[in-house]
C-alpha cells in the first residue's frame, strides 16, 4: 500500500476519534432496579403528564401500526379494569406521529387509562426503547420491577398475581 493511503487513513482514524469524544454518550436503557426516568408528555387532551407516584402500574411504549401492539391492547383494557380500584394504573405512551390515528385507536379500542403521545419518540428513546411494544412495571416506589419486550397477555393469572403481589407491598420501606 502507499505510504501516502497509509498516512491518509490514520488521518481519518485520528480524526474520527477526536470527533466522536465531542459527541453525547449513548443514552443507557432504563433496566430493572433503577428509578423510572421522569418525564412529561401531552395527554390526548394536549395537557402535560407525567408519571404516577406511590402506584403500581405498567409503563407500555407502542403504536398503532404495530400489529403485536393491536393484539395485545384488549387483554390490557382488561387488566386495567379488574386492578383500577386497587390502585393500579397503566401509562401507554404511543410513538405515532399522527395525534388523530392515537386518539381513534384508543376510542377503537376503548383504553380508559392515561394515553400520553411521545411523536417525535424523544421519551422512547430515553427509556432505550426501540421495539414495540415495550413494558415496564413499575412498583409504588417508583422503582422498574420487570422490562417486558413484546405483546403480552395480562390476563394470564401469573401476571395478575405479580402485579397483585406488587399493590400488596407497602409504600416505603
Amino acid at each position: 500500500m502507499d505510504k501516502k493511503v497509509i498516512i491518509a487513513i490514520g488521518l481519518l482514524i485520528v480524526l474520527a476519534v477526536g470527533i466522536s469524544s465531542f459527541l453525547p454518550e449513548g443514552i443507557k436503557p432504563a433496566a430493572v432496579g433503577e428509578q423510572v426516568r421522569a418525564f412529561q408528555l401531552p395527554n390526548l387532551k394536549d395537557e402535560l403528564q407525567g408519571l404516577p407516584k406511590g402506584q403500581v402500574y405498567l409503563l407500555n411504549f407502542w403504536a398503532t401500526w404495530c400489529p403485536p401492539c393491536r393484539k395485545e391492547v384488549p387483554s390490557m383494557v382488561k387488566l386495567y379494569e379488574q386492578l383500577k380500584d386497587k390502585g393500579f394504573g397503566i401509562v401507554a405512551v404511543s410513538v405515532d406521529r399522527s395525534r388523530s390515528d392515537v386518539v381513534n385507536f384508543v376510542k377503537e379500542y376503548n383504553m380508559n387509562f392515561t394515553v400520553l403521545h411521545d411523536d417525535d419518540s424523544q421519551v422512547s428513546a430515553q427509556y432505550g426503547v426501540f421495539r414495540y411494544p415495550e413494558t415496564f412495571i413499575v412498583d409504588k416506589k417508583g422503582v422498574i420491577r420487570q422490562h417486558l419486550n413484546g405483546a403480552m397477555d395480562w390476563e394470564d393469572k401469573e401476571f395478575i398475581s405479580y402485579i397483585n403481589n406488587l399493590l400488596d407491598e407497602p409504600a416505603t420501606k
